[in-house]
Order: structure tokens, then sequence, then C-alpha cells
């Protein structure tokens, strides 16, 4: 248990330090924000910092850190390394730069911060790119709780009943002002996640369990190679382009600028100490990284998820697994709906204080959403993972740029290092994978290391030619 206990240690301490550097080199202020400037009473509105928090937390997390972390899991304790140093230097920098640049330009998408910072045809490929992995989120996050509900009812309540009711739901959470479904009962939820986890860490201490201790091996049963398909694998928990979706949609409800670290930056952290607790819990449980690929294979990760719940803590655990796993999801997906909404309403120019407006987005998206709940959820899952990971090296190429504006070139090495990083797993992953182009490693790799290598390179001739400009 020592590597755990020293991976918990990590993630304070890069909260409480690296945080406070990230947060340091922002430079928060005194400003009105959009929450008050903004106020529209559907979108803009005030939250306490707390409910901000707990809210953001759900919006990025959902079953993501417990889903991937078990997934990520099969590669062995390497995992907790991804986890704690992506988090801490990636996840963490991403979710606080994207919410915060977000919430100095009122409250934009990242889509629309793309052609602020990038130029216009970066702002129509974001928005394409932003509302196909927002669509395909939203539905990766119907089809299996709908799946897991659809267990636990008569048959007559299937698949397709449980689908359509999610749906109704998404619409309701899509429309309605933030603080009716989401502010109101999100806190709740994110309780359960947090107590989901702390139940779990329980159990592995009650029942005796063995976690191995970190080491650079990989243990994958498949021989899946650790780069770079771990660091697609665990998006949720160490750092995930989806999260630059969300939180703007909570900058457009902090009523401080200094509320950003503990909201952006700490929810990341948080989501991470989940991530590391189920990545923990997979392998203690199931006793080696073959019994648990197998695990998953058979019963997919909900019923990964309902077995470890289930077999640490018994009938506790067995309500805290069907709370979690199915309302988890159902909280991503709505907020991926929603988001999808605000983007397309940027684009349109439809004022979204009137509910028609509203619904001429919602209903098509969800309409598309449908169609695609009929397609299998394992192909879902990998495109969903690609472009999750393609669209965080985007916004940290995007936070970059805003900080060798805003700040200097020095302290934009924050985010083009890791921009940098993903740009290599995204572009090698997409050359090596199945849903890919299912080239040979001896190919992929050089071509995404040059990849990455050029954008940097990119990057230091932007800073030069801006230094030269100043002289």
């Amino acid at each position: 248990m020592v590597s755990l206990g020293l991976c918990f240690l990590a993630l304070l301490l890069g909260f409480m330090f690296y945080g406070k550097l990230v947060e340091k080199i922002f430079s928060p202020d005194d400003r009105t924000t959009p929450a008050y400037t903004k106020q529209d009473g559907v979108d803009f509105i005030p939250m306490k910092t707390w409910k901000a928090f707990l809210v953001q937390l759900l919006n990025i997390a959902g079953t993501g850190p417990i889903f991937g972390a078990i997934m990520g899991a099969c590669f062995g304790p390497v995992v907790f390394l991804w986890i704690i140093f992506g988090a801490i230097l990636g996840g963490g920098v991403h979710d606080y730069m994207c919410g915060m640049i977000s919430e100095r330009h009122d409250g934009y998408s990242i889509a629309e911060l793309s052609g602020i910072y990038l130029g216009k045809a970066a702002k129509w490929g974001m928005r394409v790119f932003s509302i196909v992995l927002l669509i395909l989120t939203g539905t990766v996050f119907v089809t299996s709780p709908a799946a897991l509900l659809a267990r636990l009812t008569p048959d007559f309540m299937g698949v397709p009943f449980w689908t359509f009711v999610i749906l109704i739901y998404y619409i309701l959470a899509t429309l309605l002002p933030i603080d009716k479904i989401i502010g109101r009962f999100y806190p709740i939820f994110g309780a359960v996640l947090i107590a989901m986890a702390v139940g779990i860490l329980f159990g592995i201490f009650k029942g005796g369990y063995t976690i191995p201790e970190i080491s650079l091996q990989n243990l994958h049963p498949e021989g899946l190679p650790v780069w770079p398909y771990m660091f697609v694998t665990v998006a949720c928990g160490a750092i995930s382009g989806f999260h630059a979706t969300q939180s703007p949609m909570i900058s457009k409800c902090i009523t401080s600028e200094k509320q950003g670290r503990v909201v952006f930056y700490g929810a990341m952290i948080s989501e991470s100490v989940i991530a590391l607790i189920w990545a923990a819990g997979g392998v203690a449980f199931y006793g080696a990284t073959g019994a648990l690929s197998a695990a998953i294979t058979q019963n997919g990760q909900s019923g990964v998820v309902y077995d470890i719940s289930t077999g640490m803590l018994g009938p506790v655990g067995a309500v805290l697994a069907i709370v979690g796993v199915i309302a988890c999801p159902i909280t991503s997906g709505d907020t991926a709906f929603r988001s999808a909404r605000l983007i397309l309403s940027e684009i349109t120019g439809l004022d979204q204080k009137k509910i028609k407006n509203r619904l001429l987005i919602t209903l098509p998206l969800l309409g598309i959403g449908a169609l695609l709940t009929h397609l299998d959820f394992n192909v879902l899952w990998r495109y969903f993972s690609w472009s999750n990971q393609t669209l965080a090296m985007i916004s940290l190429w995007i936070s970059t740029v805003f900080l060798i504006r805003n700040r200097g070139k020095k302290y934009s090495l924050l985010t083009a290092l890791p921009a940098t990083f993903m740009t290599g797993v995204s572009v090698t992953y997409i050359l090596m994978a199945k849903e890919g182009f299912r080239l040979d490693r001896s190919i992929s790799y050089p071509i995404g290391v040059a990849a990455a290598a050029v954008l940097f390179a990119i990057y230091v001739l932007k800073c030069r030619n801006m230094t030269q400009k100043q002289e």
C-alpha cells in the first residue's frame, strides 16, 4: 500500500504547490465575472464555491475515472504514475486554463476560444470537432446506464425503454436553467461519486487485499503497448479534452476568479484520487491484470464496477454501485448535450433566454444521439477516447497562445510541454489503433514523435518572433 499512499500524497502536494503556481501564472484578479455581467437566469447564474466545485467534479467525471481507470489498471501499477503526473502537470493545468480563459472571455466555449487564439480556420474546425465529441459523449453515457437499468428491471423495461427515458431527461436537463436540475441535484450525486471511492478504499483495507507496488513493467494480458494506449485509455483521472467543454459551463457561474483553483484544478485532482482508488481496486479485487481484463470482456465495465462494489462492501456497495453507475454517466451525458447546445447557440446567434430557441437546437441534437445509440458501445468508446485526447491537445495549445500573449514566453511552457506530449500521444494512437490506420509501431512511433517535435518547433518560432517584435 506504500505506492498508493505516496500517490495520494503527490496529488495533495500537487494541488497545494503546483496548482498555486498555475494560479500565480494566470494571475486572477477582482474583476466582475460573467455570472454577474451576463446573468440571464438560464446559463449565467452565480454559484457558491462548494456547489460550483461539486457540479464541475460531476460534469468532468461521471464514470470516466471509474471505467477508464479500471481498463487502465490492465497495464499494471504503471497506471498510477500516469494518473498522478498526468493530473498535476497536464489535467489540472488544462482544466484551470480552459475555465479561466473562458471566464475572461464572457464564458465562451473552447471552440470560440480557438478562433481567438488559433485563427478562423481553427475555430470552425473546433466547432465541428467539439460538437461531434459532445454528441459521442452524450451517446456513450446513454447506452451504459440503459443496459444496467435493463438488467435490474422487469423484461418489458428493456434497453430501448430506458434509452428513451434517459433521452427525455436529457431534453429537460439541456433546456432548463442550470440551477433547476444540475445545480440542485449534481452536488448530491457528486457526493455519491466520492462516497463510492471512499467505500472502495475502505474495502481494500478491510478485506486485506494486496496492491502491487509501482513498477514500469507492462502487465497488459494482450500485450498492448503502454505508449500510446494507456495514455488514451485513462483520460478522465489524468487529462481529458472533454473537460475543455465542461469548464466553460462553470466559468459562467463562478463568482470570483479566485475560485478557479479550487473549482477547476481542485476538481481535476479530486477526479484523479477517484481514478487511483478504482485502478487499485480493480487490480486488488481480481488479483491479476489477466483476470481483470477477462472480467471486463465478459461483464463490461458496469458489471466489473458492480462486482467490485458488492464483493468489497456487500449490500451497501451494491446500492452505491447501482446509483453511481447509473446516475454518474447520465450526469455527464446531459451536460455534454448542454455544452453542445451552447456551442451551437454561439454559431447561430440564437438567444438562449427564449425556450423556443433552446428547443430548436436541443431536439435535433438529441435526435442524432438517439440514432447513435444503435451503434456498438465499444466502437463508440474507442472513437470517443481518441477524440477526447486530441481535444485536450488542441486546448493546451490554445492555452499556450493565451499565455504567450498575456504572460510571456517563459510562462507558456506551463502548457506547451503537456501540449507537445499530448500531440505525440494523439498522433501515434490514431496511426496504430484498429479504428485508425492500423500501422506498425515502427512507423507510428517516429511519425508521432515528429508531429510533436514540429508543433513544438512552431511554438518556439512563435515565441522568438514575438520577442523580435517587442524589441
